[in-house]
Parts: C-alpha cells; structure tokens; sequence
C-alpha cells in the first residue's frame, strides 16, 4: 500500500467519526442556577411542581429529566432552554492570594469630612475595596453632596458613634460594634457625634467613584 493511499484511507475514517460533544451536565447547571438564586431544593420545588427528592435526583445525575419536567423546570425557574442546557460555569483556579496591612500602613487619602485609610493596596484586581476611615465631619452640612459610588457597601463601626445619613432613609445612629449593609448608588453620608473622632471600617464591592 503507498503513502497516498494509507492517507486517503485514513481520511475516510476519520470523516466517518462522529464529532465529540460535551456530555450533557443538565443536574449540575440545575444546581448552580439554584444555588446562584439561594433557593433550597423545597423553593425550586414550590416553584415549578417536582417533588424535592425528584430534584435532588436530576442534580446528582441520577436520572434524566422527562421533557415535562424540563418545562416545568424552564417555566417554574423563568428561565429559557439555552439558560438551563449551558455547560456549567467552570469554576476559577484558587490562587491562594493574600495582602497584609500593617496597623497604619495603609496608603492615606484624607478630605474634608473623612480621612480615608485604603487596606490590602498590594493586590491587584481584587473584587472588593477594604478602608478604614476616621469620620471629621460633625455635620451633614459639611457635605456639598451626597457620597455615591457604584456597588455595595459594608460598614462597621469600630470606635466612637456616627449618624448614618442616606438618600431614602432616616438618619440613623450606629454606635462600636454596630454594621450595616447598603447598596453605596444611594446617596450616603457619615456624621460624628462622639466626642472624638468616629473610626469605620468599610467594605466596597469595586465600581467607579469615590467615597
């Protein structure tokens, strides 16, 4: 047999071979769009009518959904066919990361009401914005406008007592060791109303702006 002819015959056999295709992971997008809602399997099961223990089966691949039960599934959960037959996100590598900041080693941004203290600076591309801020301002009147930013925003008081000024809400009074959690697009102020000055402790998801 020649050379051409070995190819020509591998040619054909590899047309006659059927193109790999992903096995279907419908039992574990189930579960990350369940999840990704917070919903337990008794919420999914209000939801679209499947018994819990049917449920649990499709997401642990123990059996395949009836195409009834994919209609449920897409009706109950408001989501489309493409949503729920997507291959699964796959999850990112752990790298292992870490940032330490030592007490008063974070870089400075004072202003005239705040004097912020930004932590963890050395990381790159992190998903979330830590700060500590001593809070100067004494009066809302201090601020030409309100603080926005994109995202959200966790706060702790860590020292002294501060007023919470924001956009749709009450003031609101926060003494150490009280927190709150608010989406920061609302307009948003801190006042001190301790003797001294007030020490917050701030958690921002990343967005443009500045607090």
């Amino acid at each position: 047999m020649t050379a051409t002819t070995d190819q020509d015959a591998a040619l054909r056999i590899a047309a006659g071979r059927k193109p790999f295709v992903e096995p279907l992971r419908l039992g574990e997008r189930l579960k990350e769009i369940r999840l990704a809602h917070h919903w337990t399997l008794e919420d999914v099961s209000q939801r679209t009518g499947l018994a819990r223990s049917t449920l649990s089966k499709i997401e642990n691949d123990q059996i395949s959904p009836t195409f009834t039960a994919v209609q449920k599934l897409i009706n109950g959960l408001g989501i489309d066919l493409p949503q729920l037959l997507s291959p699964p996100r796959v999850q990112p590598r752990t790298m292992g990361r870490r940032d330490l900041t030592r007490r008063g080693e974070g870089q400075r941004h004072p202003t005239p009401t705040y004097e912020h203290e930004l932590l963890s600076c050395e990381l790159a591309q992190k998903r979330m914005i830590p700060f500590k801020t001593i809070v100067r301002a004494r009066a809302f009147d201090e601020f030409s406008e309100w603080v926005r930013h994109d995202g959200e925003e966790f706060l702790m008081v860590l020292d002294g007592e501060i007023l919470l000024y924001t956009e749709y809400y009450e003031p609101l009074a926060l003494v150490s060791g009280d927190s709150i959690y608010f989406d920061s697009a609302m307009g948003h102020a801190l006042v001190s109303v301790s003797d001294a000055d007030a020490v917050v402790l701030s958690v921002c998801t990343r967005g443009e702006g500045s607090a």
